[in-house]
């Protein structure tokens, strides 16, 4: 985002002026809001997934609530006339310190699901970070994309042929950049889902990744089921609904997969293979010989796990607990980025995501010492609101508070903002 564009001021001109044509936004610029109206339009299990978190869901209160507490000390009659929203990260220059973060099963919020979202964030050259568990493969993506900027999100697998092949596919498709989800070798016990007893993947939803790589489907013709989950703990063709489900999500010939049984298999083989418990620092060494990508580890909140994962060789960390979904009464991620920042002593840049809703969040965790920050859930409801064109409008409020809030903190760049522009609340 240029600094000529003032994204801030073309944003409120435009809506502005639509109003006076009797034109109000598509979307509601407040966080809660748009929460609200994804609500109104989404299925109950989809919303569920889209929104909800781990146990009492403390651990989102607390993202928030630690944002909250972190409040702005302006500084005033500097020159902000011109605003530079620009960063650099692993050699490329982006033009504002925001990427949109892997969400899996975008399918739940609209039909177009990732491809939607690919080209919304194309159009603004905003990195899209690609999910692992997404709708759609990611080489459609990244056709939908052209030459936007794109990262791919990676669940380290039971098998390392299939990470191997995931991490191929990647670089294939233009990726520049791998993010290993590490807080997630385990599956949240998610309160909202399990009240509901839907899990997407059950369903054929989230697998596309799976399902069009070759090495994903030699296992399921070659390797026989853990038996883990069986016709009593799987919904399958002997229960007519379910059935029906999963044909319909299942990538491909519905045709084809009932008779040769191969969704049912496929899911039954994602189920046993997708997460990986044992995975642990040495790990990282077969990452590291088999890509020259740079390697950025998601889900740390230790600063001894920052500084171990720095040691073996990871060129970036994402400072998060999951948005919440992971673990409840973790601590909030804005309240951990600092504490990382220190013992990474500069090595590797440090980004954020968990909590984040609008611009000012964005610049409060530059302030502590992000180099950038991941944007989830807001996209997300903006998609479900209004497909492409809502995740565009997300993206265009977000990058306009950004701007505005960066030129009346006083601060000529994300750059020059610091430490001293923020002071803790302890009341």
């Amino acid at each position: 985002m240029s600094t000529t564009n003032e994204p801030g001021r073309s944003r409120q001109r435009d809506v502005y002026v639509a109003g006076m044509r009797g034109r109000t936004p598509l979307l509601p610029t407040t966080a809660a809001a748009l929460e609200e109206a994804a609500a109104r339009v989404l299925p109950p299990e989809a919303f569920a997934y889209l929104a909800g978190g781990a146990g009492a869901e403390t651990t989102g209160v607390a993202n928030r609530r630690g944002l909250d507490r972190w409040q702005w000390v302006p500084r005033v009659m500097r020159d902000v006339a011109s605003r530079d929203l620009s960063v650099e990260l692993f050699g490329a220059r982006l033009p504002a310190p925001l990427l949109l973060a892997p969400i899996g099963v975008l399918d739940l919020a609209h039909r177009d699901a990732d491809l939607a979202v690919g080209r919304a964030a194309s159009a603004t050259g905003i990195p899209f970070v690609f999910s692992n568990q997404a709708s759609v493969p990611m080489e459609d993506v990244a056709r939908a994309m052209g030459d936007g900027p794109r990262w791919f999100q990676l669940y380290w697998s039971r098998s390392n042929g299939l990470v191997e092949s995931f991490v191929q596919r990647a670089e294939r498709c233009g990726c520049t950049a791998l993010v290993v989800t590490v807080d997630t070798t385990l599956l949240g016990w998610r309160t909202r889902d399990l009240d509901l007893g839907y899990l997407p993947f059950l369903r054929g939803r989230g697998i596309a990744n799976y399902v069009s790589d070759p090495v994903f489907m030699e296992l399921v013709r070659s390797e026989p089921n853990s038996g883990e989950l069986d016709e009593g703990g799987l919904p399958g063709p002997s229960v007519l609904k379910n059935a029906v489900e999963l044909l319909r999500n299942y990538p491909g010939s519905s045709l084809r997969a009932l008779r040769s049984g191969e969704a049912l298999a496929a899911v039954r083989k994602f189920i046993e293979v997708y997460s990986r418990p044992n995975l642990n620092w040495s790990d990282l060494s077969f990452l590291r010989r088999i890509t020259k990508l740079p390697i950025v580890l998601k889900g740390i909140l230790h600063p001894e796990d920052a500084r171990i994962a720095v040691d073996h060789g990871a060129d970036g960390i994402v400072v998060s607990n999951h948005g919440g979904r992971q673990v409840d009464g973790a601590a909030s991620a804005i309240d951990q980025l600092g504490p990382v920042v220190d013992a990474v002593e500069d090595r590797v840049p440090v980004l954020m995501d968990s909590g984040i809703r609008g611009g000012s969040d964005v610049l409060k965790a530059l302030a502590l010492g992000a180099r950038a920050v991941l944007l989830g859930r807001p996209y997300a409801y903006g998609l479900a609101v209004g497909g492409e064109a809502g995740v565009r409008e997300v993206l265009a409020n977000v990058l306009a508070e950004v701007d505005l809030t960066l030129g009346l903190l006083g601060a000529p760049s994300v750059g020059d903002l610091n430490r001293s522009f923020v002071r803790l609340d302890t009341d």
